[in-house]
């Protein structure tokens, strides 16, 4: 699910600023940007945020400032010295005139030292944890949002799908009948000519093979199912995505077998609709934690 989340915090020591933005994907992927000097903290990060979110991809920022009395820029004259001595080196090497301009060195990493290039401490963790922690909350409340309005999307697609069930099942049983008069019409029409007239009896076993292939009750029965669960899941606390994605499989497949079964124009009609809403719920479902 799409989101953004951030939070500030200091101690005597440092001044951390966390910015977690994620987006939409079926598993859980997480990227950190920091100081170089702040790397071995990322599999720390990336534990963190596993206990709080289980799916989409995040990129946390982080930001850290070491508290100075000084300036929070400093030049760091041992390494500005040591590049100024190699560009003097090369200058004469490759016989220039002009020598190397001091400017130039600002530029070059390691220079300027921004308070950001400053080694870990083991205390340093827990004022960076506490406030990761609150930028993935304000990152969840975000989602939170969202993922209600998902729910009443979600929650509506699953009413149309049993209302055309609901259709479906009044209109299953009509289907042999209708056929019965149908094929009688025909055989009748066909025979007319030599006098002969098809008795109900006549088409018993016809109409009975016909009824119980296209007999979708079963199928019917587990869709009525599958739909009461997945509102128990829509209204139910944690994370349901995947069980959700699992079940959006199961009700599209009900939905295949009814509409292949049912040998129907008019069923085929509603199981077309039905068919785009599970479409639609499966696209939904697959940014749901």
């Amino acid at each position: 699910m799409t989101g953004h989340g951030d939070a500030s915090g200091q101690n005597e020591r440092l001044i951390v600023t966390v910015e977690v933005r994620s987006v939409n994907n079926r598993h859980l992927k997480v990227t950190v940007r920091c100081p170089d000097a702040f790397l071995a903290l990322e599999a720390n990060i990336d534990r963190a945020v596993r206990e709080v979110i289980s799916r989409g991809t995040l990129t946390i920022h982080l930001h850290i400032r070491h508290k100075s009395e000084l300036s929070s820029h400093h030049l760091n004259t041992d390494v500005a010295r040591q590049y100024f001595q190699q560009m003097q080196h090369l200058t004469k090497e490759l016989g220039l005139t002009t020598g190397p301009d001091l400017s130039s060195l600002l530029s070059l990493p390691g220079v300027v030292d921004n308070g950001q290039s400053r080694s870990i401490e083991e205390t340093d963790w827990p004022l960076i944890e506490e406030v990761l922690v609150t930028a993935l909350e304000n990152l969840q409340n975000f989602r939170r949002e969202e993922g209600q309005a998902m729910a009443t999307e979600l929650s509506q697609l699953a009413g149309q799908i049993e209302s055309n069930a609901g259709w479906i099942a009044e209109r299953a049983p009509l289907v042999a009948a209708d056929y019965r008069e149908k094929i009688k019409t025909r055989l009748n029409d066909i025979l007319e000519s030599n006098g002969i007239q098809v008795e109900d009896k006549d088409l018993i076993r016809e109409v009975s093979i016909f009824a119980d292939r296209c007999d979708i009750s079963e199928e019917l029965t587990r869709l009525r199912s599958h739909l009461n669960q997945y509102r128990t899941l829509l209204q139910s606390e944690g994370s349901n995505g995947r069980k959700l994605e699992f079940l959006g499989q199961e009700l599209f497949r009900e939905v295949n077998t009814t509409g292949s079964k049912a040998n129907d124009v008019e069923i085929a009609h509603r199981v077309v609709d039905m068919k785009a809403a599970v479409e639609k719920m499966r696209e939904i479902i697959l940014n749901v934690e």
